[in-house]
């Protein structure tokens, strides 16, 4: 899973870029700082995989991981080429979801590109272009389609007509996933790879002192959930300032620290799960002396796909899954206990995966 880390300039983008990567992409105090792409690999925090070590004394513990790109910053103008926009707009092409970091803080020694502060024209100006970049797409789109159909293909009348009913909710300002489309439309709309089709999480970057404040208090944050909530992606509040703090600490401290904000989790577990809810991904999880592991897979996979996660050897072999709930092992304490007891199941081809499950892959290739 690769997710792209956008906003605009000095809204902190690159600060929880770092705080949550610990990769060190560089953030200071003036527009473009960020001009290519850095990357960070974080590992998903998986408290199973801390279990099933204990039992298994494996010789590795492998996580699943996320990737994360600190993508550059972008101004009014970008669809058109301007700033640095050709580069991030080619760069969130490549990204599964987005995280849009939106500054909800006041700071006179932090200036703005735009001289206020105002979450919802940030975020305006950002969807704006990619609104733009998505709007030539689409009559690219159509323009081919067009002649294809002039030519006797009839289903390229389909797109025609898709794609001047996108253009029509593109242009009043609305990005394409909140466009109403039936499934044959959504088939071709997920071959056309438009940038608003995205899902979004919102990054609320508030100040250090507004952490565990209400939201009413917060600069901006009330407009931010509501554009949320109009286009059904979803708001993290976050703190970039107190994520640098606790990526700098070690776990114990990092438990004391957050359990004295009383916030529970960190912003990076908390994007994680949101991350996972957004794009329905789930993980199934496999046993042994030699290595336990986390492997994330979409919601709704089915058994010989999950397997072709591990090598493609496996799905093309596939036999069958020799599978026990987590919950289950852990009750039972082992997977000798859990076979005498008739508790492993054996599932076949449609077998769809579900979160939690141990797997044992058998194949033949």
């Amino acid at each position: 899973m690769k997710l792209g880390v956008v906003g605009l300039p000095n809204v902190g983008k690159s600060t929880l870029f770092n705080a949550i990567t610990k990769a060190g992409a560089q953030a200071a105090n003036y527009p473009f700082c960020t001009i290519e792409p850095n990357t960070g690999v974080v590992m998903v925090p998986d408290s199973r995989l801390d279990v099933l070590a204990e039992m298994y004394h494996p010789k590795k513990v492998t996580p699943t991981t996320i990737e994360f790109v600190d993508i550059a910053g972008l101004v009014k103008g970008a669809s058109h080429g301007e700033g640095l926009g050709n580069k991030f707009l080619s760069h969130i092409r490549e990204v599964d979801a987005i995280v849009h970091v939106v500054r909800c803080f006041e700071d006179e020694n932090i200036i703005h590109v735009d001289g206020t502060i105002d979450p919802a024209r940030d975020i305006e100006t950002i969807n704006l272009e990619l609104i733009f970049a998505d709007m030539e797409t689409v009559q690219r789109r159509k323009d081919k389609a067009m002649k294809n159909f002039r030519g006797g293909d009839k289903k390229a009348g389909v797109e025609v007509e898709l794609a001047d009913k996108l253009y029509a909710h593109l242009e009043s300002g609305k990005p394409a996933r909140t466009c109403d489309v039936d499934d044959d439309e959504r088939a071709v709309l997920d071959g056309w790879f438009l940038l608003t089709t995205k899902p979004v999480i919102y990054a609320a970057n508030i100040a250090e002192d507004d952490l565990g404040a209400d939201a009413a208090q917060i600069p901006g944050l009330d407009k931010v959930q509501a554009i949320a909530d109009e286009e059904k992606s979803e708001v993290l509040v976050i703190s970039a300032a107190i994520e640098e703090e606790i990526a700098q600490m070690d776990a114990d401290e990092k438990a004391e620290f957050l359990e004295e904000l009383g916030i529970g989790q960190s912003g990076l577990d908390r994007l994680i799960t949101a991350c996972y809810r957004l794009l329905g991904l789930i993980s199934f999880l496999t046993a042994g002396e030699d290595e336990c592991r986390a492997w994330t897979i979409v919601n709704g996979t089915k058994a010989p796909q999950a397997a072709g996660k591990i090598h493609t050897d496996f799905e093309k072999g596939f036999i069958r899954a020799e599978i026990v709930p987590f919950d289950t092992l852990v009750e039972l304490g082992s997977m000798a206990a859990c076979k005498e007891k008739g508790l492993v199941r054996s599932e076949g081809k449609e077998y769809v995966m579900k979160d939690g499950d141990i797997t044992l892959f058998r194949f033949n290739v």
